[in-house]
């Protein structure tokens, strides 16, 4: 079975196993170069991989563990399962209150190991938010939810990140329209303060952030909405006057475009698509998500379940390795 590790131990949790978690996951470690830094293993269901393995003709064993404590430095898929899952009970590709299930079990039990400081990161394939919600998690959106759950956590937050562009975001699972009654001088401190710090913690030394505006133009001086006035702008105030550095609004139709030129570190993003869209369209294969606030590290692939693709052997699992490469980054404070 191989020595006792000394590289990070990371858990990668499987996802929704109608999905393509699977599927990139096997793919991923079948590639020698993700064992280099780090010892991952998985948190999931090893008939799953199997059957993913089979239908990609991975090359790699799977081997299944009973604890974390059985985990050795190898070059192979361990996997920890929580719950016996029965792979006949679901149809690759649709909603399923089964899979729903497994994949809060799955990462229920990775965020206890690292409450337990028994591993030093976790890494998540995607999850289906109506599977979850058909299962009964009626409070848990997404796995950001379930960590401000599970940490208790007073403030978290997403930040996207892709080479030459890094996005945090003021909101994420709100409807639009809460979204802009979200935009309020006192949580845009908190948030850029909680951006700031996490950048620092996985080692950007002297992050510069740009917040961008909400409105077009960035409000044209009030004609176009007032939020900028009354609302982002006191914010960047504020929040140099407490030593950051900070600059904005500026139009959202130009700060990503600055940032991916070199002039910020990050951008605060006002709502969702504000961010997700910048992002993706910079390069959306190899784009991961983080989250701020939590006492350990988080990262993921920044794609869905793609139940329209799952089980054909399309998926694309550069995200995971990029997930992965960036977990080991920010566990060592090396994040560039």
């Amino acid at each position: 079975m191989g020595g006792r590790m000394r590289k990070p131990l990371l858990a990668v949790t499987m996802g929704d196993p109608a999905g393509v978690g699977a599927e990139i996951v096997v793919k991923t470690f079948a590639n020698p170069k993700v064992y280099e830094l780090a010892q991952p293993f998985v948190i999931g269901s090893a008939k799953c991989l199997e059957r993913a393995a089979r239908q990609t003709e991975a090359h790699v064993s799977i081997e299944r563990v009973d604890s974390v404590t059985d985990v050795k430095y190898m070059k192979c898929i361990q996997v920890l399962e929580p719950i016996d899952l029965d792979i006949l009970s679901f149809t690759i590709g649709e909603i399923s209150p089964e899979c729903g299930h497994a994949a809060v079990q799955y990462f229920e039990a990775a965020v206890r190991l690292c409450q337990a400081e028994a591993i030093q990161g976790v890494v998540t394939c995607p999850i289906n938010k109506e599977a979850v919600h058909a299962a009964g998690y009626h409070g848990d959106i997404g796995h950001q939810e379930i960590l401000a759950r599970m940490t208790q956590a007073e403030l978290t937050a997403t930040m996207l990140m892709t080479e030459g562009l890094k996005v945090a975001h003021l909101s994420t699972h709100k409807s639009l329209a809460e979204a802009v009654e979200y935009v309020k001088t006192p949580i845009l401190i908190e948030k850029i303060k909680l951006t700031v710090d996490s950048l620092k913690l996985w080692g950007v030394k002297s992050p510069c952030i740009a917040v961008a505006a909400l409105n077009p133009h960035g409000g044209e001086g009030g004609m176009l909405g007032r939020e900028e006035i009354e609302e982002i702008t006191p914010a960047v105030t504020t929040a140099r006057e407490m030593g950051m550095d900070v600059v904005g609004p500026y139009p959202a139709d130009s700060v990503f475009y600055r940032a991916t030129s070199g002039e910020f570190d990050a951008v605060l993003a006002l709502y969702h698509d504000q961010g997700h869209i910048a992002i993706k369209m910079h390069n959306f294969s190899e784009s991961i998500t983080a989250t701020m606030g939590i006492p350990f590290v988080r990262t993921s692939v920044d794609h869905g379940t793609a139940f329209d693709i799952a089980g054909k052997n399309i998926a694309d699992a550069n995200g995971l390795e990029k997930a992965l490469e960036a977990a080991i980054a920010m566990i060592d404070g090396s994040l560039e």
